[in-house]
């Protein structure tokens, strides 16, 4: 794969911004630290305990980014493991919205028990066990609905923003970290992304390529 995959990697981490709910940019860096290759920081909501069906799809979406940029950029066969943890976590968070948020078409009911998020594999194997074989089913296909519609959005990112993306990297390379500020305008040059989306915020979430 391309020595550059990694700085791609994490301007897909950036442009996910564009996903509407997702929270805005703060700072990208492709400076190491420890056993991430760059960050992304995301300013959060007022209420980071509160979040809506939208900006959970968001962050779906956003930790799809980059499967899918290496997926539409190197190929389907040149996909590699760097996206294991993105693909556990955005799982896990799609079956929360089913089961848990009651935010999928199986309608607005908690469908686990406490004990179904137990950290003991045996409790969740038998919570799981005491569901019907068809809500066990619906719940599987709810997950797999979101999680491929929240794939086509993001290699859909890609593809609509390569100049975005290839202007982003060229700028990486150069300075190596870029301001929130210094993204909006890249993007807002070479996209419709409005320069007035987010204000800065002291506490920013980051987000490891």
């Amino acid at each position: 794969m391309p020595p550059n995959c990694y700085n791609r990697s994490e301007t897909e981490n950036s442009i996910r911004a564009l996903t509407p709910g997702h929270d805005p940019v703060q700072k990208i860096t492709i400076i190491p630290r420890g056993q991430a290759r760059g960050l992304t920081w995301f300013i959060p909501g007022d209420d980071p305990t509160l979040v809506s069906k939208q900006q959970i799809f968001a962050r779906i979406v956003g930790g799809l980014g980059g499967r899918a940029a290496e997926e539409v950029i190197f190929g389907e066969s040149e996909v590699t493991t760097g996206a294991a943890g993105d693909l556990q976590q955005v799982t896990q968070v799609a079956k929360q919205m089913v089961t848990m948020f009651g935010m999928s078409e199986i309608r607005p009911w908690s469908l686990t028990e406490p004990v179904a998020q137990s950290n003991d594999v045996v409790l969740r194997i038998l919570a799981r066990n005491s569901m019907s074989e068809k809500l066990a089913e619906d719940i599987d296909k709810s997950v797999k609905r979101i999680i491929d519609n929240a794939y086509e959005i993001a290699k859909n990112h890609i593809r609509n923003n390569r100049a975005a993306m290839d202007k982003l990297v060229e700028m990486l390379l150069e300075k190596e970290t870029l301001t929130g500020d210094e993204f909006r305008v890249i993007l807002s040059e070479l996209t419709e992304f409005p320069l007035d989306k987010a204000s800065i915020s002291p506490a920013p979430l980051p987000v490891t390529a």
